[in-house]
């Protein structure tokens, strides 16, 4: 059983190894989301989340017997890296099975841990069966990611740094994978602060909890590719469930553009790197307009759970964020093919302040009449108004836009 006071153990546990992380009031932030929001930077752990906080934990809970027969776990990246770190400093060693399909920098950094990485499955769940076939044959001791009261604990750790750090939250919104994360911070603060909330959030392509708790006990739910990759669970823990169910006020979602935005506010104001699972929750304040009235004037704390992105995917990322927030557009214009039809484009795009990123000249392959050419740009504005005010110099100029895509703000529940 998880209480407070295990907590408090674990907390006891594991401080003389991991320095406290920074929790800090966003002033830019707070006007923007009309709330008093406080950033706790999980992002800064050594390996770059909170995974540290329940693996360290996990490990200072076994006799030095088992740690000398070697741990051993099924992850996709930070859970597998804070445990291979951990383990390496208390003289132990680990085994991370891991996704066939898991990005090469995140395999890469688990090995340069100390683990000993296999990779094996098309999903977690194969992952994990593998590793539970390792823990027979080499008598390894198997550390779940979030479904252990040991790891759970360890997570709850958070909000007691939170309070010596800032103000009580009116509310805590927490990211959801597998569940641990939230379930040892509502217990936590819920049973020092009964009346604070605790607020999940997941991604639309993978709302497993929200899913689980509709259906009334974990489910499998076949979700899709996300962002958040750290919080692509298929299956929710049983026992972060069972906490999830009976202390957490609420879930929202989230769309993959509000968290490409997310990604990109963090980036620009907070001169913050963070992954996606650790920019969901302020995904979900920065863009629900509901979310924002009902915690107008509140103290929020949100955790910024985890910083290792691929800098390819980041790139990516950068350029969705660009484009739901208007700053990034492309357009098709269909001109007469004759000499200056380009270089008329081109100008009024100046004009307006435009800046062309790239250019496409098509005759053959467009849906056009003959005589006509498509051109095709991609331009970097100051914002959706910006785009607008693009979009109807070209029109008020005689050119016809035949298609303009840069997505609106799409919606979640």
């Amino acid at each position: 059983m998880i209480t407070l006071e295990t907590i408090r153990e674990a907390r006891r546990r594991i401080q003389p190894s991991l320095s406290p992380t920074p929790c800090v009031f966003s002033e830019a932030l707070s006007d923007l989301t009309g709330c008093r929001l406080w950033f706790k930077f999980e992002n800064l752990h050594r390996t770059g989340s909170f995974k540290e906080r329940g693996a360290l934990n996990r490990l200072l809970c076994l006799s030095k017997e088992q740690r000398g027969s070697g741990v051993v776990t099924a992850s996709a990246g930070n859970h597998g890296q804070a445990l291979a770190y951990h383990a390496s400093r208390l003289d132990s060693n680990a085994v991370v099975v891991m996704p066939e399909k898991t990005p090469l920098v995140k395999v890469s950094s688990t090995r340069r841990w100390g683990a000993r990485v296999v990779l094996h499955g098309r999903n977690y769940e194969e992952a994990i069966a593998r590793a539970h076939e390792i823990e027979r044959e080499e008598k390894r001791v198997f550390v779940h990611g979030f479904d252990d009261a040991d790891v759970i604990a360890g997570q709850g750790t958070m909000t007691l740094e939170c309070l010596e750090q800032a103000p009580v939250p009116d509310v805590m919104l927490v990211p959801i994978g597998g569940g641990g994360l939230i379930a040892g911070n509502a217990i936590a603060l819920k049973e020092l602060h009964p009346q604070s909330r605790v607020i999940g959030v997941e991604p639309v392509n993978y709302a497993s909890m929200r899913h689980s708790l509709a259906a009334g006990r974990p489910v499998a739910f076949k979700g899709k590719p996300s962002l958040a990759d750290g919080l692509a669970v298929k299956s929710v823990g049983r026992l972060p469930f069972s906490i999830v169910r009976e202390r957490v006020d609420g879930i929202h979602t989230v769309t993959e553009e509000e968290l490409a935005n997310a990604i990109l506010v963090l980036l620009e104001v907070e001169k913050s790197l963070v992954e996606g699972a650790g920019a969901a929750a302020f995904a979900a304040l920065l863009n629900r307009a509901e979310l924002r009235r009902e915690l107008a004037g509140l103290t929020v704390l949100i955790p910024l759970c985890g910083g290792n992105i691929d800098v390819n995917v980041l790139s990516k990322i950068i350029d969705r964020g660009l484009a739901k927030d208007g700053r990034l557009g492309r357009f098709r214009v269909i001109v007469a093919d004759q000499p200056g039809s380009l270089s008329e484009v081109t100008r009024l795009v100046a004009k307006n302040g435009g800046n062309i990123l790239d250019i496409v000249h098509t005759r053959a392959l467009a849906n056009t009449q003959v005589g006509e050419v498509a051109i095709d740009v991609i331009i970097e504005t100051r914002g959706r108004e910006h785009l607008n005010q693009l979009e109807n110099a070209l029109t008020q100029a005689g050119i016809r836009i035949d298609a303009l895509y840069s997505p609106a703000p799409e919606t979640g529940n």
